[in-house]
Parts: C-alpha cells; structure tokens; sequence
C-alpha cells in the first residue's frame, strides 16, 4: 500500500541581487561625437578631393601611363655628339697606271710588303721606245745645226771686219790726198779738175765707210736672229725628249710610298691600254676612318671636332679631317683621323664605332630624347602635374642621341611626357590614369 507523501519545492536563486542600472547618457554622448568626427573626416576629404575632382573633370581625355613614357628636366652638361659606323681606310692608297699602252711584267704580287721606289711592274712599249729614240737623233742634228749657226757668225763677223777695214784705210787715204790737193792748190801747181776728184774721192770714202758701219751692225743683228731662233728650237726639242724620257721612264712602274701591295688588276702578264689600272699600293701606317652621318647633322659637321673610335677592344682619340661636299642618299662621307697613339692591327674596311662631339657645354637644361620632339615639332610639351598632363608650349635647341636642350617654357625638376603623345589628340590637359 502506497503511501503518498507531499512533494518538496526547491527554488532556485537568480542574479537579481547583482544587478546594477547604468547611466546611458555617456554613451550617447561618445556615439554623438563619434558621429561628428566621422562627418568632420568626410569634409576633410571631400574638401582634398573636389579640386582633384575638379581637375579631372576639366580633363579633355584619359591615357593610361603604361603607355607613356616620362622624363625629367634636368640642369647639367650637355653633349651634343653623333654616333655612326665607320671602315678603315688608308690614308694615303695611290693607284698606279700603265702610261703608255704595251705589255705588262709584274714583279710582286698581292699582300707583298714593298719600299718606296722598289720596282712593281714593267711595260715593254717599243713604239715609245723608238720615237725616243728618233727624237733624240733629230736633238742630236739640231744641235749640230746651231753650232753651224754660230760657226756662221764668226766667219761672217770676220768678214765684216774685213770690209770695215778696208773701208777705214780707204777713208783715211782719201783725206791725205785731198790734204795733199789743197795744198797744190794753193800753189796752183794742179788743176782744178784733180783738185775736185780728190774731194769727190774723200766724199766716197766717207759714204763707203758709215755704209760697211751699217752693213755690220745689221748682218750682226740678222745673224744672232738666226742663232736665236735655232736656239729656241733646240730647246723645245728638248722638252720633248725630256717628256719622252719621262714617259719611258715610268714604263718601269716603282712604289710611290713604303707599304704594301694591295689589290692587282691585271694578270701577271698582260697587255693593257694606256692609262689602264695596274695596281694598289697602300701604307698601313696612316689609316682613317670612313664614316657617314646623316644630312641632319652635316651641316654642323667641321674639319677639327673632336672624336672617339672604339672597336677590338680598344678607344683611340680622333679628330674630324675631310668632309665631302656632295650628299649622297642622305648622307654625308667624311674621313675621321687617328690623333696620338696609332692603332695597331687594323686593317682595311674593317668596321669601328665613331663618336663625334658636335657640341659640349656645362649647366645645360636638358631632357631625354623622345618621340615628342617630333610628334609636336618641337613647339610644346606635356607637363605632368598631379597626375594631369598639361600641354605647354615650349621652344627647343639642339639635340644630341639621347638629350635636348630646352630653351624656353621649362624648368628643372618638371616631368614631362617624352613619348606617346599622339594618343593626347592635341588635348590641352589629359589624366594619366595608373
């Protein structure tokens, strides 16, 4: 038999005794300033950004800076120079020529070392040869004709004195007779007939006399003439065997300079023309170097610039020497000479670097080289300022390979857009965007 007993009721205690009430008030007040400093924030920033907004939206176009490029205006030294291939040529590479036509012996081949004056060829040309020869033979008999000439005039002149003489003595006995007829005369011992033929004879003998005066004066005149005009002949006879010699003379072909034979035009053994090419000789001794540089830069181009040639290794100094007066292609040759030290184991057409110095001067405005010299013609420039590209004009001086010179309308430390400009449209003011 169950008994029913009442239940026990256990109560459970809650927190209630550890509640403390909090004042709300501070919290709103943190809430409140929280609020202020935010919105203080948003105008700070809103007042940064609006000009930036405001200068974007003044911006006629936007291009991304990864297709740009930039540089910096610069102040320093500024070098103005040009940079070309050149090839080594000889200074001094006579090509030597047959003078007379006929048959060719060389005596050297290509690449054989030779001395001035050593023999290189010689022609066999016996039509020169026997005109030399007739023309000393007719030297020969016009020489002997002049000394005739002048056998002439001393048997000429000796017979001029001759008749000189006999003219004298004719005289002077002419005046002892009429000396003596005066004297007869004034003793009337003569006639007057003989006294008149003595006058006459004096009178005769006086005209016979300034006549033989006269006649040798003039035949010594008419003789040296004669003497003279064969001398004049004989000496233009020799000026054509001299010419002639000279002609047979270069028949045996000699090196003009110390160096070495270079290229051959003929075979060994060959009959060729008159002034036909023979060969090249070339002194190793004096090289140059052959370069080309474009028009642009030739008008600036002067006998005496500096320049530097590098190649092998090596840099050798150079001075600018003769500059062609004709453009060819666009471009003008000039040969470039090694100053000082010469190089060593170069040969011709071999290829080396030039660098000449155009220009060089100190505390230049400058600025890298870039498609906007071209782009723009060199009139303005963008600016980049805040991330805005501002077109302003500029005017530009000279440029060098990788630098020009401003010389109005900036200042150092501006950056400026130096290449992709033709994607600004012309726009006055462009956003670089990142």
């Amino acid at each position: 038999m169950q008994t029913n007993s009442p239940k026990k009721i256990v109560s459970i205690r809650d927190t209630a005794s550890q509640d403390v009430a909090l004042d709300n008030r501070p919290r709103r007040r943190r809430k409140r300033l929280m609020l202020i400093g935010g919105g203080i924030a948003v105008l700070i920033v809103l007042a940064l950004l609006v000009p930036t907004v405001i200068r974007l939206l003044s911006a006629e176009a936007s291009v991304s800076a990864s297709r740009l490029s930039f540089a910096t205006v610069q102040l320093g030294p500024f070098v103005r120079d040009i940079a070309a291939d050149g090839r080594v040529v000889a200074a001094v590479s006579p090509t030597l020529y047959a003078t007379s036509a006929g048959s060719v012996t060389l005596k050297v081949n290509a690449g054989d070392t030779v001395k001035a004056g050593e023999t290189l060829a010689v022609v066999a040309s016996p039509e020169l040869s026997s005109r030399f020869s007739q023309e000393q033979s007719t030297l020969s008999s016009m020489q002997v004709d002049l000394e005739r000439e002048r056998i002439n005039i001393k048997i000429a002149a000796l017979n001029n004195k001759e008749a000189m003489d006999l003219a004298s003595v004719k005289l002077e006995a002419a005046t002892r007779e009429l000396k003596r007829a005066e004297a007869a005369w004034g003793y009337h011992v003569i006639s007057a007939q003989d006294y008149a033929k003595a006058q006459d004879d004096l009178a005769a003998a006086k005209i016979e006399f300034a006549n033989a005066q006269a006649s040798i004066q003039l035949n010594k005149d008419v003789l040296n003439f004669d003497v003279r005009t064969k001398q004049l002949q004989v000496k233009r006879q020799q000026l054509l065997v001299q010419d002639l010699q000279r002609q047979v003379n270069d028949l045996t072909v000699r090196s003009p300079i110390n160096g070495q034979v270079g290229q051959v035009f003929i075979a060994p053994r060959a009959t060729v023309a008159q002034n036909a090419q023979l060969l090249t000789v070339v002194d190793l001794s004096a090289l140059e170097v052959e370069v080309t540089v474009p028009e642009s830069f030739a008008r600036d181009l002067a006998s005496g610039m500096p320049a530097e040639i590098s190649g092998n290794g090596s840099t050798w100094q150079g001075t600018v020497g003769a500059i062609s007066p004709e453009v060819v292609n666009g471009e003008v040759a000039a040969r470039v000479r090694f100053v000082g030290n010469k190089p060593q184991n170069l040969r011709q057409n071999q290829r080396l670097s030039v660098r000449i110095i155009l220009d060089k001067r100190a505390d230049v405005l400058t600025v890298a080289r870039g498609s906007f010299v071209d782009e723009s013609g060199g009139r303005y420039a963008y600016v980049v300022q805040d991330g805005i590209a501002v077109k302003t004009p500029v005017r530009l001086g000279p440029s060098s390979i990788d630098k020009v010179e401003i010389l109005q309308g900036l200042k150092a430390g501006d950056r400026i857009v130096i290449s992709g400009t033709d994607n600004f449209n012309g726009a006055a003011r462009v956003v670089i965007s990142h």
